[in-house]
C-alpha cells in the first residue's frame, strides 16, 4: 500500500486541489466521498467539488447537537449550490438507550461516557458514510494539532481501509480565509467569535488567546491530544 499511495501522491504533486479532487474523482469513480462539518476548511472543499461540478459525494454527520450557526450555515450552501449533501444520523436505538440510561449530558461525566457518546452519534453513521466507498476527502490542515503534523496530505486509513486526502493539508489558515473571502463562500460564523474548531455545541468552546487550537473541544477532560477518532492516526 505504501507504494501504491506513492505512486499515486507522484500523480497529484503538480496539481492544485481543484485538479487533484478531478483527478481522484475520476479515478475513483462512485467510490468517493468527502465529509463536511461546516466549518472554514470544509466549506472551501464544498466550493471546489460543487461549483467545478466534481462528482464527488458530500455527507454530514448530523448528530443533533449541533449548533444554530451550523445548521444555517448547511442551508445556505444548500440554497446557493443546488446540489445534496447526505446526513447520515445516530441510530436512534442506539441513542435511544444511552440517554434513557444516562442522562443527555452524561459525556461530562467520564471520558468513557464522552466516547461512547461520540461513538454513536459520530463513529457509527461515519462507518455507515463511508461503507462501500475507496476515497475519503476530508479538510483536514496540517497545522491544526500537533499530532496532524506528523500526517501527510495522502494516507492510508487502516482503521476504515481506505484512502484518505486532504486537499488543503499544506494551507496555512490565512490562506483559507483568504479563498473564503475571494469566493465570497458562505462560513460558520462561530469563527468569528474565537471558534477554530466547531462540533457539537455541548462540547465546544471559544478558545482563548495562546491557548491550543483544540483546547475549546472537550475542554473539562485533562487530555493532551483531544480527539474523537473520526481521524484517528495508526
Amino acid at each position: 500500500m505504501k507504494e501504491q499511495l506513492t505512486a499515486i501522491a507522484d500523480k497529484i504533486k503538480d496539481l492544485d486541489p481543484v485538479a487533484a479532487l478531478r483527478y481522484f474523482a475520476e479515478a475513483y469513480k462512485g467510490k468517493i466521498v468527502f465529509s463536511t462539518s461546516f466549518g472554514w476548511e470544509d466549506q472551501v472543499i464544498t466550493h471546489m467539488i460543487f461549483a467545478n461540478d466534481i462528482p464527488i459525494d458530500v455527507f454530514t454527520l448530523e448528530t443533533g447537537r449541533l449548533f444554530p450557526e451550523t445548521y444555517y450555515v448547511w442551508n445556505r450552501t444548500l440554497e446557493i449550490y443546488k446540489k445534496p449533501i447526505l446526513a447520515y444520523h445516530p441510530q436512534a436505538e442506539l441513542l435511544q438507550d444511552m440517554v434513557n440510561a444516562k442522562g443527555p449530558n452524561s459525556f461530562y461525566e467520564s471520558v468513557e461516557n464522552r466516547k461512547q457518546c461520540c461513538y454513536i452519534r459520530k463513529l457509527e453513521p461515519l462507518k455507515r458514510a463511508l461503507g462501500g466507498n475507496q476515497l475519503w476527502v476530508t479538510g483536514i490542515r496540517a497545522e491544526q494539532s500537533l499530532n496532524r503534523h506528523d500526517m501527510s496530505n495522502l494516507e492510508w486509513d487502516e482503521q476504515n481501509q481506505m484512502v484518505k486526502f486532504h486537499p488543503i493539508f499544506f494551507w496555512s489558515l490565512d490562506e483559507v480565509k483568504e479563498f473564503i473571502k475571494k469566493n465570497n463562500i458562505v462560513y460558520n460564523t462561530l469563527h468569528d467569535k474565537g471558534f477554530p474548531s466547531i462540533g457539537c455545541a455541548p462540547c465546544t468552546r471559544a478558545v482563548r488567546e495562546g491557548e491550543d487550537f483544540r483546547a475549546g473541544r472537550w475542554w473539562w477532560e485533562d487530555q493532551s491530544k483531544k480527539e474523537c477518532g473520526l481521524h484517528a492516526t495508526t
